[in-house]
C-alpha cells in the first residue's frame, strides 16, 4: 500500500512535516495537460492509505480491479484506501485538479467510509454536465486559493469544500439507490464483509496470499454465524457469500494475469488455491477459457 510519504517522495522528493508525524493532512494539485514529449511514469495498480478526489477533463482511463472506465467527458473520480486503482492519462487529457487527504484530517468531523462514493461496490466515477462542471471547477479553484492563504482556519474551509464535492456526486445517484431508512443489521454486516474482502487486494510482496477465502472464514473473522452472514449478504446484495468471493477473486486473477508476469502457478497460490488445476478449473468455469489463453489474448 502506498502511503502519503511514498507519494511525496515520488512526486517531490520531500515529505511534509505533518505527514511524518501522522497528523491530519490535506493538499490539492493540478492535473497537467498531456505532454507527448514527456512520458508520464505509470501509476501502479495498488491501494493507497489516503483518499483522493479528482476532477479531470479530456481522455483518461481509470482502472478498478478488472474494470477499465474510460473518461471522455469532465468527471469526478473518487478513490479510497479500501479499493485498489490506477489512472492512466491519454493523449487528449486536457487537465484538471485533485485533492488528497487522510482520515485523520476529518477526525471529529465524520466518518468518510459512510459515504457511498467511498464504499466498495458503489459508483466512483461521475460524469458532469456543463453546469456541474463549472460548479466543481469553482470548488477546486477555491481549494487552491485556500491552501495558499494565511487564513488561520483555512483547513476548516477546505474540509467544507471536500464535503461539497461528496454531495455533488451523491446527488447524482439515482434516488432508488438511497435507503431512506436507517441502515439495518444486514447492511452493516454486508459493509463489514465487503471491506474485509477488499483489504486482501491487490496481491503484492506485502500481501503475498489471501488469508480469507471461504464464507466460514469470513464469518469467524466477523464473529457471526456463517448462516447469518449468508442471509445478510443475500438480503443486502441479492448474491450469496460464495458468489461475491468468487467474483472478487476472479477480478484479481484477471488483473494479475494481464498486468503482471507472475506465473499462473504463483497466481493460483496467491489466490488461495491448493492446486493450479483447481485454479484453472475455477477460471474456465467463469470465463470459458484457461488462464494461459486469457493471458495471450
Amino acid at each position: 500500500m502506498e502511503n502519503l510519504s511514498d507519494f511525496y517522495l515520488k512526486k517531490f522528493n520531500w515529505i511534509p512535516e505533518e505527514v511524518t508525524k501522522n497528523m491530519g493532512h490535506f493538499n490539492v494539485f493540478p492535473v497537467l495537460k498531456f505532454d507527448a514529449s514527456v512520458k508520464p511514469k505509470p501509476l501502479p495498480y495498488r491501494r493507497r492509505d489516503f483518499y483522493k478526489v479528482m476532477l479531470v477533463w479530456g481522455d483518461i482511463d481509470v482502472y478498478y480491479a478488472d474494470k477499465v472506465i474510460p473518461i471522455k467527458r469532465p468527471s469526478l473520480v473518487f478513490s479510497n484506501p479500501q479499493i485498489p486503482y490506477k489512472c492512466e492519462r491519454l493523449e487528449n487529457t486536457e487537465g484538471g485538479s485533485y485533492c488528497i487527504f487522510n482520515q485523520t484530517f476529518f477526525e471529529g468531523f465524520g466518518n468518510l467510509t459512510q459515504y457511498s462514493v467511498f464504499k466498495p461496490g458503489e459508483n466512483h466515477v461521475f460524469e458532469l454536465d456543463e453546469k456541474q462542471f463549472e460548479f466543481v471547477k469553482t470548488i477546486y479553484a477555491r481549494m487552491h486559493e485556500e491552501i495558499a492563504s494565511e487564513y488561520v482556519h483555512k483547513f476548516d474551509a477546505l474540509r467544507n469544500l471536500v464535503f461539497e464535492l461528496l454531495h455533488v456526486a451523491m446527488k447524482m445517484q439515482p434516488v432508488d439507490q438511497y435507503d431512506r431508512h436507517p441502515m439495518n443489521a444486514s447492511q452493516r454486516i454486508s459493509g463489514m464483509f465487503l471491506e474485509l474482502l477488499e483489504r486482501q487486494f491487490p496481491i503484492d510482496e506485502n500481501f503475498p496470499k489471501i488469508q480469507l477465502k471461504t464464507p466460514s472464514e469470513f464469518a469467524t473473522q466477523l464473529n457471526v454465524h456463517v448462516n447469518h452472514l449468508n442471509r445478510s449478504l443475500k438480503e443486502a446484495t441479492f448474491k450469496t457469500t460464495s458468489q461475491i468471493i468468487a467474483e472478487r477473486i476472479l477480478q484479481e486473477a484477471k488483473v494479475m494475469i494481464k498486468q503482471s508476469k507472475i506465473s499462473i502457478a504463483d497466481i493460483s497460490f496467491a489466490l488461495g488455491f491448493l492446486e493450479v488445476t483447481h485454479f484453472n478449473n475455477f477460471f474456465k468455469k467463469h470465463l470459458g477459457i484457461s488462464p494461459l489463453k486469457f493471458r495471450n489474448m
